[in-house]
């Protein structure tokens, strides 16, 4: 898998993206990760990238020519159109389903990242998908454009190293994940429960269900509804 990230930071971006699991993943050769400086793509002596928005009113907004400029380098580079997102509380959710459609549906992907008051409207056509981390506002894209990257790029074959390892995670059957402990067994007077220690397997697997329905149900009832619903027309059919 291949992404370029189109930025204003791209020495904040690199410094994550080359950072514990996404690092290895890229040293592994199973994703390569590539930052573009926006401001290298402008035609003017101050690389400016921003300006006042027409209408008034406060901040700046990106300029659609930098933005353009780059992006059509890095398509050109790629020998075609490359599938892209922007990042925007105007856009579609993140959710674990939508980044498995990411790691699934495409081999190569642009994430464009605003700042300021947001990018000029008519490279809005630029973008395949809008993705928002939620309803609220950061100051720049860059950290949602690291989010959903590391939420792609983990389900990879092979980045996390044991296949087992995200198939009982958050989000994956529906529920939130069950309660995890490590050693010591017993501390600052709280003790692991003991069926963990058991050795019971079938039980150890009950029990964590048991935990991940209550867990869900008590700090996600959304999910736990969602979840409800979706196993009561199983039994249905």
């Amino acid at each position: 898998m291949r992404i370029d990230i189109m930025t204003l930071f791209p020495d904040a971006v690199d410094a994550m993206m080359n950072a514990s699991i996404i690092g290895r993943a890229q040293e592994r050769g199973f994703v390569t990760i590539r930052t573009h400086q926006i401001r290298e793509f402008t035609t003017n002596k101050q690389m400016q990238v921003d300006d006042y928005p027409y209408g008034g009113g406060r901040g700046a907004v990106m300029q659609a020519d930098p933005l353009y400029r780059c992006w059509q380098h890095i398509c050109d580079e790629a020998g075609g159109r490359v599938h892209t997102i922007y990042m925007s509380p105007c856009g579609r959710v993140l959710t674990q389903q939508v980044a498995r459609e990411l790691k699934a549906q495409h081999d190569h992907l642009i994430l464009v990242c605003g700042h300021y008051e947001g990018i000029d409207e008519r490279v809005y056509a630029l973008a395949d998908h809008v993705i928002s981390l939620g309803d609220y506002v950061l100051t720049s894209g860059e950290l949602a454009s690291m989010v959903v990257i590391d939420a792609a790029v983990r389900k990879l074959p092979g980045v996390l190293g044991a296949a087992d390892g995200p198939v009982d995670e958050s989000f994956t059957s529906g529920l939130l994940e069950y309660p995890q402990y490590s050693r010591p067994e017993e501390w600052n007077g709280r003790r692991v429960p003991e069926i963990l220690l058991s050795g019971h397997h079938a039980n150890i697997a009950k029990w964590r269900h048991e935990q991940a329905l209550e867990r869900t149900r008590t700090r996600r009832p959304d999910l736990y509804e969602k979840y409800e619903e979706k196993s009561m027309a199983k039994i249905d059919k």
